[in-house]
């Protein structure tokens, strides 16, 4: 019956590598999500750069369109204030020819106002592209270790669970269906009789049920906490 014992300890600490190797792995999340993280952060303030600049881009290419617009119109404004004859018509000819040039002319103050912005917003875009590219090249070496661990990791996990599976066979599946059922709620199934009392909760273990383990087999469940106990050979 020592054996079992035995084969259900070596099971365990085959459960608590691996259950090592898993937070190992889940500690890499976090420095990843990081990683992530900042570059989300410059490539979201590229794309509002871009953004900014294809917006001002488009009331340039409308407000140029005004402009050649009214231009058209002055033209025939002015077209027209040669062909009158009479002074009424003339006056209000030339109203028209006033009227427009005002027009134009603030439209190409906008128009310049647009260009001193956009030569602006561009100077942000390619600042914003130099600080995406510096963070790009700073993680770079963070991340490949990042990627080198975890497939070690990865590796070692595998190889411990393929060596858990192999000893799972030594444990009786009575028991070894117990132990993985109290697993799923604690780290640890498996605790040694501390003196007379349960290893985990300390609570005293009556000596009919000491005296059960005695007879029938070294381990049983401590009736208080749940765990799996065993009376260790020199308990």
């Amino acid at each position: 019956m020592q054996s079992e014992v035995e084969a259900l300890l070596a099971l365990q600490a085959d459960d608590a590598r691996i259950r090592e190797l898993e937070d190992r792995l889940r500690a890499l999340n976090p420095r990843l999500e990081a990683l992530d993280k900042k570059r989300e952060g410059a490539a979201a303030q590229l794309a509002r750069s871009r953004t900014a600049v294809e917006g001002e881009e488009r009331r340039q290419r409308d407000l140029q369109t005004k402009v050649a617009q009214h231009k058209q119109m002055q033209e025939r404004n002015l077209a027209t204030l040669d062909a009158v004859k009479r002074l009424k018509e003339a006056t209000a000819a030339m109203a028209q020819v006033e009227s427009a040039r005002r027009i134009i002319a603030e439209d190409e103050s906008e128009l310049q106002a647009i260009n001193r912005r956009l030569s602006e917003l561009r100077a942000a875009v390619s600042a914003s592209e130099t600080a995406l590219t510096d963070v790009e090249t700073e993680q770079g070496e963070a991340r490949e270790s990042i990627a080198s661990e975890r497939t070690e990791i990865d590796a070692s996990l595998e190889a411990a669970r393929r060596e858990r599976d192999g000893k799972s066979g030594s444990v009786p599946r009575p028991l070894l269906g117990k132990y993985d059922r109290i697993r799923t709620r604690r780290p640890q199934a498996l605790y040694p009789l501390r003196g007379d009392s349960c290893g985990n909760c300390d609570t005293s273990i009556p000596m009919q049920r000491r005296n059960h383990m005695a007879v029938n087999g070294p381990i049983d469940i401590c009736e208080a906490c749940g765990v799996l106990l065993y009376r260790a050979a020199t308990a």
